[in-house]
């Protein structure tokens, strides 16, 4: 590898061990293209045209044509990679604008605000449309238009802090989109774009971890009936399948554990358990829990 690829590539890996997020990729108007085209290849969606409208705030003053050479904003959701102390009202604060919007970043992710975000997990990170309200917006009318639904107009006006008041003409409403899949097409554009390929490469991540999170189950069930071989295969396929939360890796462990020790396989058992352990400070050697075997390969790696 040349020096200089080395360095990009070193480059690369330092921004997508940062967390730094990439919420938006840029496209460059090519000649022939229309918006409803480049929503198409992108989402494969044609109505998402509306979105690149907003974006770009090409409905201003009547309306702007897009030409050949314009650069526009295509929006995206951002990931990013919980840190330890990590609070869903820290990241809204961090990511969002605003600690108040963590009921709708928590949301976006399948949880609740009040349950803490898993250290490791990789969280998709909405894309905040800016909208410039017209004489005739409301919150219903903007909701309607891009959540597709007109019953979250709470939603907008608790995410902006509107309180209930009504829309005046001019003002800025933040619409958080995160229904935005991308094409393959749309996928290429954004991990050529600058800062994008890191983006990328976490929701691949974090669609690891959604897998691994369906298949835990399977694991566990091969456990508690005896099929440790099949166990033990499963777990190392997690494993190896791309970074994993704090809570999944201990999880994988501690079943390992399980299957290493039913199989006397006292040196991997003994590293499962301390890899078990590492992932869940709160593991406690209970013997009420636990079978003697099982204590035992944990104590020869904590003595």
């Amino acid at each position: 590898m040349k020096l200089s690829r080395l360095c990009a590539f070193l480059a690369f890996l330092l921004l997508c061990a940062s967390g730094t997020d990439a919420r938006a990729f840029t496209h460059i108007v090519q000649p022939g293209e229309t918006l409803a085209a480049i929503a198409e290849r992108f989402y494969g969606r044609i109505q998402y045209e509306k979105l690149l409208v907003a974006a770009n705030n090409l409905d201003a003053q009547g309306g702007s044509p897009i030409v050949p050479g314009m650069r526009l904003e295509v929006p995206a959701l951002g990931h990013y990679r919980v840190r330890p102390g990590d609070s869903w009202n820290g990241l809204a604060q961090k990511l969002l604008g605003a600690k108040g919007r963590a009921d709708v970043l928590a949301a976006a992710n399948g949880t609740s605000p009040w349950l803490p975000p898993s250290d490791g997990a990789e969280i998709v990170v909405p894309y905040n449309l800016k909208v410039v309200a017209t004489g005739t917006d409301t919150t219903i009318t903007i909701a309607y238009r891009y959540l597709g639904n007109m019953n979250k107009a709470w939603v907008l006006d608790h995410y902006n802090g509107f309180k209930g008041r009504h829309l005046r003409r001019g003002d800025l409403v933040l619409v958080p989109l995160t229904d935005l899949p991308l094409t393959p097409d749309g996928k290429k554009a954004a991990a050529q774009a600058a800062g994008a390929a890191c983006s990328e490469a976490a929701g691949s991540a974090r669609l690891s971890q959604k897998r691994v999170q369906n298949e835990l189950p399977a694991l566990m069930a091969d456990v508690q009936n005896g099929r440790y071989v099949e166990a033990v295969t499963r777990g190392n396929r997690f494993l190896s399948s791309g970074p994993l939360s704090q809570p999944q890796l201990a999880t994988v462990e501690r079943e390992l554990l399980e299957a290493y020790v039913a199989l006397d396989a006292t040196g991997l058992a003994t590293a499962a358990c301390n890899a078990w352990r590492k992932h869940d400070t709160k593991a406690r050697l209970d013997p009420a829990l636990l079978s003697p075997k099982i204590i035992a390969a944990c104590k020869r790696g904590h003595p």
